[in-house]
């Protein structure tokens, strides 16, 4: 994660408050796997990349350390049943990691049935984020897939009395290439469990050789999602359900002083709430329970100063909270001042960042119902472990007995990692004894969400006659730490992450800093660039010895005929990265109309994550990277002043339109000699910088604000 800020909101009761920022830093305890019933074989393996074990908590009676429980079942009648705590946010992930399986245990996807974030079903995992699922969690379940198909011919070699090297497996079944006789994984496991440790070094099939992943198959249950039957959280309802609504403080900072309860509590049928500073309703309908929540007469003591977004980047340099420790902190080589005095050119600039939304498709919703002992909340979270030990703290539980269960949530880009929703839902139904629901409406997902943290980066680089940079520093303030270091070979240089006193809430955001920091980093090279006269692809090769970052700017030039004749009024940028293992070179193109109107008219992005597990769904999240990184690049943008955020509606707040579509062209590289990655995130960074870039090819103007064009015209 990045060494962002975690802080709440200022609007938030205490009870509300996050967790200790070391529970987003995802350094993880030792966590009892739960045990799976049923009959049927089943594989365990332990992410020795993940867990680090804490003494302090004893395992289960049914787990050690050594790798035994249960990720992969396979029933009698043949369906293999996986299990993991990575959960589907519209990444695909489901279809992926099924292909993965099926490939190993040489199965048809179609019996791959993924049991995903239910924390009573599936291991213990910090959550889906950071790029991490396809390379960790698709790598570990390709080891067990086929520590599982190992295990197989031999139970079928006993069973036939041979040796395993005349066997092979096709099709959920074991064949004896000599006999041909054939037996199904079902048979030979007769619903009995197989306990077997999984190796690093069990032998899996090579991406070049793969027959399930590595194409296009569609996206599983996509019929659901395509006629509405899928249920997202929002649409639950359980027998004698309630609806929840919570009061809301007026502005950042106020402190509650008193609240006049009467009136909701006289409205027929209505669950009236208070819990410190927690003041929430609950009704059969959600018109009755937002009628009892407007009733509240409440006295709010407010603050009388607060920073607005007009001047929220000198508040972020008068305002820091100290430099930031951990990995993405900051280093320094050599004499980074003595290389700026050296240089044969010099130039500095400060780059700004706006706080921007989420906006997912599905605001945070949470049902919680209390029974038996036990809280049982279903939330669309994209850490349901975390969400878990959020409940188990608030209400002095023991873990295991908070169940959180993630159906598909409509979208989080790093937005709902926290369990605010679920929290609420289950404050009212431990008062209502009955389960609740609480949706928040699309106002309170714009006001009480994190943001992506705003911040400025200060940038001096000196560079050579010759094109060679000598000396770079690069300053980051709030922003965040993630894609912090130059990805380009200098002599001397300083980076550093500064944290600031925020005013909003903020935390992850796709790509998290990385897109603000690439941001300032290949706007700034571009214009060393311009200032040597070298043209900017040759310039980045020139200091680039990564031939991964150079294959990926060398394709999309080629495809984006970036040396071929230009169109007059029009202007033409590049710009590249690599963030969590993805490589991303982008092309822009612009066309200004008149003298201030601009228009983003072709976009071209070349990526490369290693070998693709899935083409068409790879090529379904660049593009999706490519329309959101267009909204923070333009015209995305929170405004807020006198403690309050201004733009809190779709009306108000601009994400991208079919009409700010530009054309696009994909560039898919696919390095079957090379692991997977993943892909969610880094091809948001090269859109903005390579749009930048474009603008001052056509105009002249240097565009370092995040948004550059909040009404689609130049300053």
């Amino acid at each position: 994660m990045d060494n962002q800020d975690y802080s709440p909101h200022p609007f938030e009761p205490k009870q509300n408050e996050l967790p200790p920022k070391s529970n987003y830093d995802f350094v993880l305890d030792r966590r009892k796997f739960f045990k799976l019933t049923g009959g049927g074989l089943i594989v365990a393996f332990v992410l020795k990349d993940l867990l680090s074990f804490d003494s302090k908590t004893p395992l289960s009676e049914n787990s050690s350390i050594s790798g035994v429980e249960s990720w992969i079942h396979i029933g009698e009648d043949g369906t293999v049943s996986v299990y993991t705590g990575k959960v589907e946010v519209g990444q695909n992930i489901r279809t992926s990691l099924s292909q993965i399986v099926a490939e190993e245990l040489m199965v048809p996807v179609m019996s791959i049935k993924m049991i995903m974030g239910d924390t009573d079903l599936v291991p213990f995992d910090a959550g889906t984020f950071g790029s991490r699922t396809t390379p960790q969690m698709g790598t570990q379940l390709r080891k067990a897939a086929a520590t599982a198909r190992q295990a197989l011919v031999d139970m079928a070699a006993k069973k036939w009395n041979t040796t395993p090297t005349g066997l092979r497996t096709e099709n959920g079944m074991v064949v004896n290439t000599a006999t041909n006789a054939k037996t199904n994984y079902g048979a030979l496991t007769k619903g009995e469990k197989l306990m077997i440790t999984i190796s690093d070094n069990v032998p899996v099939i090579a991406a070049k050789d793969w027959k399930v992943a590595g194409r296009s198959l569609p996206k599983v249950d996509q019929r659901n999602f395509i006629t509405g039957k899928h249920i997202y959280v929002s649409d639950m309802k359980l027998p004698g359900m309630l609806y929840g609504k919570v009061l809301r403080a007026p502005s950042y900072g106020a402190k509650l002083i008193d609240a006049d309860l009467a009136q909701a509590k006289n409205i027929p049928g209505v669950i009236v709430v208070k819990d410190g500073d927690f003041i929430g309703v609950a009704a059969s309908d959600i018109k009755t329970a937002t009628k009892a929540i407007q009733s509240i007469n409440a006295k709010w003591e407010e603050k009388k100063e607060h920073p607005s977004n007009s001047n929220i980047f000198e508040y972020l340099l008068k305002n820091p909270a100290g430099e930031s420790s951990g990995r993405n902190s900051g280093q320094t080589n050599g004499d980074v001042e003595r290389g700026l005095t050296e240089a044969d050119f010099k130039h500095a600039a400060a780059y700004n960042i706006h706080y921007i939304a989420h906006v997912p498709l599905e605001p945070r919703a949470a049902v919680a119902e209390w029974a038996n002992e036990k809280l049982t909340v279903w939330t669309g979270t994209q850490r349901p472990f975390g969400v878990q030990e959020e409940l188990a703290d608030t209400f002095r539980l023991d873990k295991k007995k908070v169940r959180v269960i993630m159906p598909d949530t409509g979208s989080g880009y790093g937005g709902k990692h926290s369990g605010e929703t679920a929290i609420e839902a289950a404050r009212l139904a431990k008062e209502a004894n009955k389960p609740v629901k609480v949706v928040w409406t699309r106002e309170e997902e714009f006001v009480w969400a994190y943001f992506r943290p705003g911040g400025v980066i200060e940038v001096q680089a000196g560079v050579n006659k010759n094109g060679i940079v000598n000396a770079w520093k690069f300053i980051n303030y709030n922003s965040g730490g993630a894609g912090l270091d130059t990805q380009y070979k200098v002599a001397t240089k300083q980076v550093a992450h500064v944290r600031s006193n925020t005013p909003l809430r903020q935390g992850s955001y796709r790509g998290l800093a990385a897109t603000a920091n690439v941001f300032a980093r290949e706007c700034h090279m571009d214009d060393l660039a311009r200032l040597i006269k070298m043209d900017p692809l040759e310039f980045r090769i020139k200091n680039l010895d990564d031939n991964r970052f150079i294959a990926v700017l060398q394709a999309v030039a080629k495809n984006f005929g970036w040396n071929a004749s230009k169109t007059p009024g029009h202007g033409y940028g590049i710009a590249g990265g690599f963030e969590k293992g993805g490589y991303v070179g982008t092309c822009a193109e612009v066309k200004i109309n008149g003298d201030k109107e601009v228009k983003v008219v072709r976009v071209t992005q070349a990526f490369e994550c290693g070998a693709i597990i899935n083409p068409h769904h790879l090529e379904h999240q660049v593009m999706g990277c490519i329309v959101q990184a267009l909204g923070g690049a333009l015209f995305e943008a929170v405004e807020f002043a006198n403690g309050k955020i201004i733009n809190a509606a779709l009306s108000a707040y601009k994400v991208p339109r079919f009409s700010d579509m530009p054309k696009i062209e994909i560039v898919l590289i696919d390095r079957k000699d090379l692991p997977s990655t993943g892909a969610g995130e880094a091809s948001i960074i090269g859109i903005a910088p390579a749009i930048r870039n474009a603008i001052v090819d056509a105009t002249g103007k240097a565009l370092n604000t995040l948004p550059m064009l909040p009404n689609g015209m130049l300053a």
